[in-house]
């Protein structure tokens, strides 16, 4: 049973309830149009026709996130087998499996330039491996662990080699100077843990989403944060920003998928699974943002028209829940990872 609220803690959260609800209300008032409406004029789209062209077989536990490189071949994959396998995207070959000290990864990184690799999660810490240089044991060797997290590390993504942004489970966001191995800064993000994490094309800002239901977009030279953004009504398991730089796209546990204008500082467009039964795990755009794909629970990848708002299809073939979507750079390939051990590109 929950703990009963004093007076003081009830009204303020009733305080923040009526502010809130009035955020929403200011919100409404300047929505003069939706997305579907105000793209009436524009023609559909074709279906997407996105087939399995490579199966990436070699984890032999469920793998919970993959990235791909800068160079859009290369991706790494981590798994609760305890191993980080860097592939070969075009050939479908390993190209190298680095063992971890702990299993319990959730979240893994490629560096844009393919230099390092980093990863995290129950451990509490985040590692960066170098993968041009091994170790006396031939595997990649560890250039940086990263201590001081009181929670779960959830997120990681470079800015370059030397800047790394995390997001982690005691509700912080941590920058780190890689080169020096110190902190630059970190501050508490959300007011529940923070589970996804997104950069903006020009490296300058990103986007964050977490168990308190709400994204947040951040300056990446500062602490502050320079916008928030609510509407979903469940975990924010994902985020992903629009190639343009002016919105980004989420995945929920409440069952649909948002795309959020910085502009107007608000939510412009709702996608929800013909079903209705599908929570969303992870959220992907496509090059020139037509296409919103997000993987679910239901072990399938759905496909929504961003601009009419319409279901355009879904992908499947994944035998569990998919945990992790990536979109090389240049929009030719989708990477996906599932509790089915496997990862699957898709062209």
């Amino acid at each position: 049973m929950p703990p009963k609220d004093d007076p003081e803690t009830a009204k303020l959260r009733k305080e923040l309830e009526d502010l809130m609800n009035k955020i929403k209300e200011e919100q409404k008032k300047v929505a003069d149009a939706t997305m579907a409406d105000a793209c009436a004029s524009v023609a559909d789209a074709p279906r997407v026709r996105l087939v399995t062209r490579k199966m990436l077989k070699g984890h032999i536990n469920k793998v919970n996130s993959v990235h791909y490189s800068g160079d859009n071949r290369h991706a790494v994959s981590g798994s609760l087998d305890g191993k980080l396998i860097i592939w070969d995207t075009w050939t479908g070959n390993k190209i190298q499996v680095i063992p971890l000290r702990s299993s319990w990864v959730m979240s893994v990184a490629f560096a844009p330039s393919g230099n390092f690799v980093a990863c995290g999660g129950m451990d509490n810490m985040c590692t960066v491996y170098d993968v041009n240089n091994r170790d006396s044991t031939g595997a990649a060797k560890i250039t940086r662990e990263l201590l001081g997290y009181e929670g779960f590390l959830s997120s990681c993504r470079f800015l370059d080699d030397n800047i790394l942004i995390t997001g982690s489970g005691d509700q912080k966001i941590t920058h780190w100077d890689l080169e020096k191995n110190v902190k630059i800064q970190d501050f508490v993000g959300h007011n529940g843990d923070v589970v996804s994490m997104s950069l903006s094309p020009d490296n300058n800002t990103y986007v964050t989403g977490s168990v308190d239901q709400s994204c947040k977009l951040w300056d990446a030279r500062s602490p502050d944060c320079k916008q928030v953004f609510f509407g979903h009504t469940a975990d924010v398991n994902s985020v992903c920003f629009h190639p343009s730089g002016q919105a980004f796209g989420t995945g929920s546990e409440d069952k649909s998928s948002r795309l959020y204008d910085l502009r107007s500082d608000q939510q412009v467009a709702q996608y929800a699974p013909p079903s209705g039964q599908s929570g969303f795990t992870s959220c992907a755009l496509s090059s020139s943002g037509r296409f919103i794909m997000c993987g679910s629970d239901d072990n399938s990848i759905h496909i929504w028209d961003t601009l009419k708002v319409q279901h355009n299809g879904s992908l499947s073939g994944h035998e569990n829940r998919i945990t992790s979507l990536s979109m090389s750079s240049n929009g030719m390939a989708l990477c996906s990872a599932s509790w089915d051990n496997n990862v699957r590109v898709w062209g």
